[in-house]
């Protein structure tokens, strides 16, 4: 059995579960031991710090309060002139943070209309966010994250090449800031997934993983050989979490009849891993 550590993405898993609360139970009913979400701010913190709290399971990762989804926001961190709003959003991040116990913050860059991808303006204003916030990440004990996201996926991410990425985290340089590392973004942006990991892992705080194209379970067809994947993660010694954020086939594939707990036992199964 593979020493790899699994933890559920609440808003890709269990969607024939409705509403994330309900979605913790069903990753601690599945076997799940900690989970991820990426959005919770619709649900009050009691609410989601209770539901945490019930279940037992460990919050490793959120995302950052993206601003106002509605209008078009993805994140804030590296939208330049919107330095107020990265600032408030902190505040309101932190909150929810502290309140699920959770060290892992992924801080999204943002978005604009195509053209403004990974300029100078966008990785400066994002180097000096992040900088700005690194004491309060500090006395929490928390690792901030940032991820590069392909433009197929998410056209005018501001932030869609590992090679930029590293080089905001290089230029912060502090323990408190890696990247987060979703394989699936990473073949589509760059391929050659064997080398870009290598080179990448140093400075890894999360991977999340998902297959390619169709962004479903890692073992069926497509771009990418997770059990070769697994192994050069044991290989390299990757100790951190990996998050699932796929969805399920099953539940998709069977138009909304099937279960992730399908999915989850063909994988688990083929590749050898375990998410207790």
């Amino acid at each position: 059995m593979r020493s790899l550590k699994f933890c559920a993405n609440l808003n890709f898993l269990f969607k024939e579960v409705d509403g994330i609360l309900n979605r913790y139970d069903a990753a601690k009913s599945a076997g799940f031991t900690a989970v991820e979400i990426g959005f919770p701010y619709e649900i009050p913190i009691s609410e989601i710090q209770r539901k945490k709290e019930e279940t037992g399971l460990e919050q490793i990762l959120i995302n950052a309060y993206p601003g106002d989804l509605s209008s078009g926001d993805f994140g804030l961190a590296g939208v330049p002139g919107r330095e107020t709003d990265f600032n408030n959003a902190v505040k309101l991040t932190l909150e929810y943070a502290d309140a699920l116990q959770c060290k892992k913050v992924h801080f999204m860059t943002g978005k604009l209309d195509p053209g403004s991808e990974n300029s100078p303006v966008v990785l400066k204003t994002l180097e000096k966010n992040l900088t700005s916030i690194l004491p309060d990440l500090q006395q929490r004990g928390i690792i901030g994250l940032i991820e590069p996201i392909n433009n197929l996926t998410i056209p005018g991410y501001l932030l869609s090449d590992f090679d930029a990425a590293l080089s905001v985290v290089k230029a912060v340089n502090s323990p408190n800031l890696q990247l987060q590392v979703d394989i699936f973004h990473l073949q589509h942006i760059h391929g050659n997934v064997t080398h870009r990991l290598q080179q990448l892992l140093p400075f890894t705080g999360h991977i999340q993983i998902a297959q390619v194209p169709f962004r479903n379970e890692p073992h069926l067809a497509g771009e990418l050989n997770y059990s070769y994947i697994f192994d050069v993660l044991e290989k390299a010694k990757y100790t951190n979490w990996i998050g699932l954020e796929y969805n399920s086939d099953p539940v998709f594939q069977a138009g909304g009849q099937g279960t992730t707990i399908q999915g989850l036992s063909e994988w688990t199964t083929k590749l050898n891993c375990n998410i207790g």
